[in-house]
């Protein structure tokens, strides 16, 4: 693994003169940030070796190398999924790339389902802690030999989310006038791809979870293993249903939908 996301590395890096100390994952709809980025240099993700592909709609598929404030950054328009048929490490490898560019900090940014009674459509969830369902299962992107050369074999994960990033962005959130939609919760993440059951949605809520996706946690275990701070933030695209006799269904053109409303009403690509 080592070898081969050195030679990504290498090939990026031959090609601009951005040297990332920022990376950013945009999620589901999400891309709008890259725009914001001065001094652009872009690559699609198939002309980039051995890089996967993005499948999903809303993931433009493209990494960006620019500049954001005055800081050296990589932006991801488009994220790999585990449902979409690549394994857990190759959903993450994009993660251990930009270690090896110099990345410091990573933001990871997504789509989710509220769980959360008190959370609205709109709202953005600083995450605090996550629970990851599929790695219960053993789909876990540290499992297999371990290379020192990236990290420990036993990382801390009590830590996950950075307190002084969190805090920055709650500053941040107060001087723009936008603190009244921020939250902060737990993250669940599912394999996907089908939307959760009732009974799902029931039992993740017992479980505390506050919001619910199906990416973030595989990149933010790889971050956490190369020693990358990691901020996340999901913006609340739906609220689940938790009543059988509702007649809403759960689909993607609404976190669609939702995420585009969002920007043009808030600068939340900003945010």
């Amino acid at each position: 693994m080592h070898k081969e996301c050195t030679e990504t590395a290498e090939w990026l890096l031959n090609r601009t003169k951005i040297c990332p100390v920022l990376a950013i994952i945009c999620g589901s709809g999400l891309g709008g940030l890259a725009d914001k980025l001065e001094e652009s240099v872009t690559f699609n993700y198939e002309d980039i070796p051995r890089f996967p592909t993005s499948t999903v709609p809303g993931h433009a598929g493209k990494l960006i190398f620019g500049r954001l404030m005055g800081h050296d950054c990589v932006c991801m328009q488009g994220r790999f999924h585990f449902y979409e048929g690549y394994s857990i490490h190759t959903v993450s490898y994009p993660v251990r790339v930009f270690s090896l560019l110099g990345v410091k900090t990573l933001i990871v940014t997504n789509a989710a389902g509220g769980l959360n009674a008190s959370y609205n459509v709109g709202d953005i969830m600083i995450i605090k802690d996550h629970i990851n369902m599929p790695g219960f299962s053993g789909q876990n992107p540290l499992c297999g030999p371990n290379d020192e050369r990236f990290g420990v074999r036993f990382p801390c994960m009590s830590d996950a989310y950075d307190s002084e990033l969190k805090s920055k962005l709650r500053g941040a959130a107060e001087a723009m006038g936008v603190a009244h939609f921020i939250r902060e919760g737990v993250y669940c993440m599912l394999a996907g791809p089908s939307y959760e059951t009732i009974a799902e949605c029931k039992l993740l809520q017992k479980l505390g979870a506050d919001a619910v996706g199906m990416s973030t946690v595989p990149e933010v275990l790889v971050a956490r293993h190369c020693g990358l701070r990691v901020l996340g933030l999901s913006l609340i695209t739906n609220k689940v249903i938790t009543d059988y006799d509702s007649e809403e269904k759960a689909n993607h053109e609404e976190v669609l939908r939702t995420t585009q409303r969002q920007t043009k009403l808030t600068d939340v690509n900003y945010v």
